[in-house]
């Protein structure tokens, strides 16, 4: 499912680094005197100030006939609001050095602001009015509709865009996920203004609402900043956030979107697992081993390292809120792609019925480890964490123990979850090439 982008941003800001080692990293409630609750890394080596912030429901609460709504507004939002037009809005966040950004996933509404700490206080301003003033103006509005529409178009005719739409559909059938989050070309051009100020009404409410922020700023700034920012928005907007539960199928089959390609696309998955589940981090690293991991994983050594099928093999766990999944990715020559897929179905039941070996497990975990650090490179990463702390409530302490977590996994562990996760029968395969190579047989 495509994820939109982040929107234009000061390049410059999202490179601002923490001095402090990851390990070194201590997190902060802050409650705002309005009532409001952040989690804050406090950090006053550089003048730069991040503040993330989410609110639950996502592009999966676009009405059917709507779709591409979220993100249509999500890319409007910094192109003027107040009694600022689009251009002297961007222009002064250009001027000032100041990045406001929206994007939207299935299941999530998120922003952030980054900027200066001389420039806070109107990088605040601007970001309230991009939350409650938003102007959603002809131009911009009929621009950005004509950029979607252009990346749509050229998105359409993309194999693994397609594949990625057709293994979703296939999946998750009349469930919100199983809808295109970037819309259609009719869905898209029927949007209107009042469509786009209703979807603001319905989306920003404080009873959704969480907040990260990290860097030069303290607690009690930060609580200001947040009333101010968030303080005019209503209480509750009445909005359920939460889906139905999917019912992803446990029985496997297999789509073939015919083209006439030199390269087939194959796209496969089946039910996953979901972040708050105890074997999270097991599954974490079961996955790391079977294709998670890149060149360690098993599945770039026999496709492509053994038998030079594939330039890229990949698989990762996707654990939206309302259907988890596991997917699998691989791309090869089309006279290729019956064997890259037999060799991954191998590798599916392999898994399943025998795990990882030992030695696997200390590798993996010695790389999920050991690049933890890497995770809290700039102000505005550290954010974003904090944010996804609070989303799935893993607790003020979660940066210091997630390691432990991690180094605690047993080989039994992931062998046992290796075989209650992984069914090569249930997995739904997506072939998007110039023939159906699921029953092909495999070259000696």
């Amino acid at each position: 499912m495509n994820m939109m982008c982040w929107t234009r941003a000061a390049v410059v800001l999202s490179c601002g680094l923490l001095a402090a080692p990851a390990y070194a990293i201590t997190v902060q409630q802050v409650h705002s005197p309005g009532g409001l609750d952040a989690y804050l890394v406090e950090d006053h080596t550089t003048p730069v100030v991040a503040i993330s912030f989410g609110f639950a429901g996502g592009s999966a609460l676009d009405p059917v006939d709507q779709l591409g709504l979220s993100d249509l507004v999500a890319s409007l939002l910094d192109e003027g609001a107040g009694d600022l037009d689009s251009f002297t809005f961007q222009s002064e966040l250009e001027d000032l050095a100041i990045s406001i950004r929206y994007n939207v996933d299935p299941d999530m509404t998120r922003g952030r602001l980054t900027t200066t700490s001389a420039n806070i206080a109107r990088g605040i301003e601007l970001t309230r009015l991009t939350l409650t003033a938003p102007r959603f103006d002809e131009e911009p509005v009929e621009r950005i509709r004509r950029q979607i529409l252009v990346s749509l178009a050229n998105r359409m005719e993309q194999p693994g865009y397609i594949a990625s739409r057709a293994l979703f559909e296939s999946l998750y059938g009349d469930h919100p996920y199983g809808r295109s989050s970037d819309g259609t070309p009719e869905s898209i051009a029927s949007i209107d203004r009042e469509d786009m100020l209703n979807w603001v009404k319905s989306r920003f409410g404080r009873d959704r609402l969480i907040i990260g922020a990290a860097g030069d700023i303290t607690p009690e700034a930060l609580g200001r900043a947040v009333d101010q920012i968030f303080g005019e928005l209503p209480e509750t907007t009445g909005l359920n956030p939460q889906l139905p539960e999917a019912n992803i199928p446990t029985e496997g089959r297999t789509v073939h979107v015919e083209k006439n390609l030199p390269q087939t696309v194959i796209y496969m998955g089946q039910k996953g697992i979901k972040r708050e589940d105890p074997d999270w981090y097991t599954a974490t690293v079961v996955d790391y081993v079977l294709g998670g991991g890149s060149f360690a994983s098993r599945l770039m050594d026999e496709v492509r390292e053994k038998r030079g099928l594939a330039y890229s093999v990949s698989t990762g766990l996707a654990p939206y809120d309302a259907g988890a999944i596991i997917t699998a990715a691989v791309g090869t020559r089309a006279e290729q792609a019956g064997e890259s897929l037999k060799i991954i179905r191998d590798e599916w039941k392999k898994m399943a019925d025998s795990g990882p070996t030992a030695e696997e497990v200390a590798d993996a975990k010695q790389y999920l480890t050991g690049a933890w650090p890497l995770r809290f490179t700039s102000t505005g990463s550290i954010a974003d964490i904090l944010l996804a702390v609070q989303r799935d409530k893993l607790g003020l302490d979660y940066l210091d123990k997630r390691n432990s977590l991690v180094e605690a996994v047993t080989v039994q562990d992931t062998r046992r979850v290796a075989h209650e996760l992984y069914d090569p029968e249930a997995l739904t395969v997506v072939i998007v090439g110039p023939e159906n190579v699921d029953a092909a047989p495999v070259k000696p």
